[in-house]
């Protein structure tokens, strides 16, 4: 069998997570999360979520992958633990679940970048998007998207994934800082920023039970944690990289994205409407292909060449994220099979591109393949993951985080017992609220 593939810089590996991490989840998700839960407050729980629950957890991911040194699926029978590997088969399938719908609206922001070109949505943003979300020119661009998620796959992980993200992510981080400028130009714009940047502790005590849930599930699901894509990124790093260095690093570039994101957006929505419009306050489709969209529809010339702008950056971070969710699949079956790479992310991409074809045909089903991915299928991943890298696996993580560069025994032990409590309780609290909330009331659709 040939030798297995492995990044070709330590630069590339944190581009590659960050690129999985970066997706319409921070471009899209987490402004309007702020935007309709108290703005600074939600980012200050946030910022604390990420850093106590998000980092451990993805270091958990990585010692899965780096001490394995193989695909999500097998890692854990290489472990010597067979019997979690049902964590790994199920980290695989919602990778594969989620891709195939979300290559959907990957194609959807294509579209979006050809109509605020010509100003086809210029008329009535939210009349465009019901005539181009479902329906077979939404298959033609679903098609489109996921073609290109496979020809990069396609080319390997140093060749394909790691020259692809090198290009991708310094690119949305620069698009996104001079959105950010341009929108520090707008008049009106100042309310916003105090909105966006002076939290409201006042309104966080009197709404904890609210901003918490959503600031815990956002900087969990933004971190791409229970996919098996960043088990699978770490099955190919060298054992002389540090883990907490390194995961540190993607956590702070993914945050610092979202952070821009909201500086782009928030500002936009409050010169254009003075405030959170409903379609944002919804949530859903809206939030993105609804009132942003209008938002650049009263600037002429000026918000054709913005919008274009904005949804070049945004399709580059769905692509940055699909590539890893393709690739863990991909990985799985060269890895175990010695298929040809070319072949397997062909046959698959083809394969979710059918699936996902009922998505794009009727908006119903992408809502219900969201719902039950974000709100029950992640979470179950994620907290069983946690569950055996605390309490089944805890020496051996231990060990493997402290090699090569890797954090001391001090770090090693407190990132190790807050796995086993903390975390352990945010993501089981997570998963509770994401199901009854299915029971109480009708999912806000996360696309």
């Amino acid at each position: 069998m040939a030798e297995r593939e492995a990044w070709g810089t330590r630069l590339g590996f944190i581009l590659a997570a960050v690129g999985s991490a970066v997706g319409l989840g921070n471009i899209w998700q987490f402004p309007f999360k702020t935007a309709t839960n108290g703005g600074a407050a939600f980012v200050f729980v946030y910022l604390l979520a990420a850093l106590l629950i998000g980092l451990p957890a993805i270091l958990g991911e990585f010692v899965v992958g780096r001490r394995a040194e193989i695909n999500a699926v097998e890692a854990f029978k290489r472990l010597g633990r067979p019997a979690w590997t049902v964590v790994g088969a199920l980290g695989l399938f919602i990778g594969m679940w989620i891709l195939s719908y979300y290559s959907v609206v990957g194609g959807w922001v294509i579209r979006y970048i050809v109509g605020s070109a010509t100003g086809a949505y210029f008329d009535g943003a939210g009349t465009y998007f019901n005539a181009v979300s479902a329906g077979w020119d939404a298959v033609a661009f679903h098609a489109l998207f996921m073609g290109l998620t496979a020809v990069i796959v396609a080319f390997g992980i140093e060749e394909g994934i790691e020259r692809a993200t090198k290009l991708m992510v310094p690119s949305i981080v620069v698009i996104l800082v001079g959105l950010a400028v341009y929108a520090f130009t707008l008049d009106g714009a100042g309310p916003a920023y105090g909105f966006y940047l002076s939290p409201d502790f006042g309104y966080l005590s009197n709404n904890l039970g609210e901003v918490v849930p959503f600031a815990v599930s956002q900087a969990f699901f933004s971190l791409s944690l229970g996919m098996g894509a960043m088990i699978t990124y770490a099955s190919y790093l060298s054992e002389d990289d540090s883990l907490p260095a390194d995961g540190g690093l993607i956590v702070v570039l993914n945050t610092a994205v979202g952070l821009l994101a909201g500086l782009v957006v928030v500002p936009l929505l409050f010169v254009q409407f003075g405030d959170v419009p409903e379609t944002a306050a919804a949530g859903g489709p809206g939030a993105l292909f609804v009132s942003v969209a209008q938002a650049f529809t009263d600037l002429g010339v000026a918000g054709r060449a913005l919008g274009v702008v904005f949804f070049l950056v945004v399709l580059i971070a769905a692509l940055s994220s699909a590539i890893s969710l393709l690739e863990v699949v991909t990985a799985y079956f060269v890895d175990n099979y010695g298929y040809a790479r070319e072949k397997v992310a062909f046959a698959f991409a083809g394969g979710l591109f059918a699936v996902g074809t009922l998505s794009a045909l009727d908006t119903a089903w992408l809502t219900w393949f969201d719902t039950l991915a974000y709100q029950v299928l992640l979470p179950v991943s994620v907290l069983l993951g946690v569950v055996f890298v605390g309490w089944v696996y805890g020496p051996e993580a231990v060990d493997e985080i402290k090699r090569g560069t890797g954090g001391g025994e001090t770090f090693a032990m407190a990132w190790l017992w807050s796995v086993r409590t903390f975390v352990l309780l945010g993501v089981f609290a997570t998963l509770y609220l994401g199901v009854t909330s299915i029971y109480s009331a009708p999912a806000i659709p996360l696309v």
